[in-house]
C-alpha cells in the first residue's frame, strides 16, 4: 500500500508541507477570517485593540524608562527610537506567541478533517501581520513628524529586518506549535522567552550601554546571535536614524550579524518545518 496520497486522501505529514499553504491560499484565508472573527467577538473596539495595546505599552515604556529613568535625554527622539523597537518584540510576540497554540486552539478542525496543518501557524503570523502594519502606519507618522528623511538603503534594511522576523518567527512557531501538542509546557515557556526577548535585545536601551558594561567580547557575541538584536538596530536605522538631529553609529560588524540572523532565521524554519511534519501524523490522536 502506497504511503502517499490514495483515493485523493493525503496522509498527515507527506504533503507539500508549506507548500500545500502556498497552493491553497483560499483555505488560508478561510482560516485568518475565522482567526479574527474569533479574537473580536463580543469586542467594541474590535480591530481599534491593534492601536490601543500598542499604545498603552509604549506610554508606559517611555514615562518608566524614557522619563523616570532619563532615557530620552541620553538618546534623541526616544519616543521614535523606543516605538521601532517595540513594533518589532510586537510582532514577535504575537507571531509566535499565537503560532504555538494555533494547533491546539484549532484541536476541533485538526481531529474531525485533514488539511495542510502549517494553515494554523501561518494564519497566526498573517493575524500578527495584520496588527503590525497599524503599528507602522502610527510609527512612519511620528517618524515624519520628527523629521524622518529615510534613505532607499535605509528603506531597505527596514523590509530586510522584517524579512528576517517573519521567517524567524513562523520557524519557532512551527516547532513550538508541534511540541506544543504534546507537551503543553512549551506555551509555558514561549512566555518566557517573550518577556527575555523585550530585554534580550536594545528595544529600551541603546546597544553603547550593553558593550559599556560587557565590551565586545563573548557576552556582546552571544547578545548578537539572538536574531532579534539585529533586526531591531535595522528597525532603528530605517526610522529612526533618518529623524532630524540624530547621530547613528552603527553597532560594530552590523551587516555581518544581520547575515547571521538570515542564516540563522532560515535554519530555523527548516528545523520548524521538519519537526512539525514529523510529528503532524500525531496531532488528532494526541488532542
Amino acid at each position: 500500500m502506497s504511503t502517499g496520497a490514495v483515493d485523493g486522501f493525503v496522509e498527515p505529514g507527506r504533503g507539500g508541507g508549506l507548500l500545500d499553504v502556498v497552493r491553497q491560499r483560499y483555505l488560508l484565508r478561510l482560516v485568518v477570517r475565522k482567526d479574527l472573527r474569533v479574537r473580536y467577538r463580543g469586542s467594541v473596539l474590535g480591530m481599534l485593540w491593534s492601536y490601543v495595546k500598542p499604545a498603552v505599552q509604549f506610554v508606559v515604556f517611555y514615562f518608566a524608562v524614557g522619563v523616570f529613568l532619563r532615557m530620552n535625554e541620553a538618546i534623541d527622539n526616544f519616543a521614535v527610537y523606543l516605538f521601532a523597537g517595540i513594533v518589532v518584540v510586537n510582532f514577535f510576540g504575537e507571531a509566535f506567541g499565537n503560532a504555538t497554540r494555533a494547533i491546539v486552539g484549532n484541536s476541533a478542525l485538526v481531529k474531525k478533517i485533514y488539511l495542510p496543518r502549517e494553515l494554523f501557524s501561518v494564519s497566526a503570523l498573517w493575524v500578527a501581520a495584520v496588527h503590525f502594519f497599524p503599528q507602522l502606519v502610527v510609527l512612519v507618522v511620528g517618524a515624519l513628524i520628527f523629521g524622518w528623511r529615510p534613505s532607499l538603503a535605509q528603506l531597505a534594511a527596514g523590509v530586510l529586518g522584517f524579512a528576517i522576523l517573519t521567517v524567524f518567527s513562523l520557524g519557532l512557531g512551527l516547532l513550538f506549535g508541534a511540541v506544543n501538542v504534546l507537551f503543553r509546557d512549551a506555551e509555558n515557556l514561549v512566555d518566557l522567552l517573550l518577556m527575555v526577548a523585550t530585554w534580550a535585545s536594545p528595544v529600551l536601551y541603546s546597544w553603547t550601554a550593553v558593550t559599556e558594561v560587557v565590551g565586545t567580547g563573548t557576552i556582546w557575541t552571544i547578545y548578537q546571535l539572538n536574531p532579534l538584536t539585529p533586526v531591531v538596530e535595522l528597525f532603528h536605522w530605517c526610522f529612526w536614524a533618518p529623524t532630524a538631529g540624530v547621530e547613528y553609529v552603527m553597532p560594530p560588524d552590523l551587516w555581518q550579524w544581520v547575515g547571521i540572523a538570515a542564516v540563522t532565521s532560515t535554519l530555523v524554519l527548516v528545523l520548524g518545518e521538519l519537526v512539525f511534519r514529523r510529528l503532524d501524523g500525531r496531532f488528532a490522536q494526541e488532542l
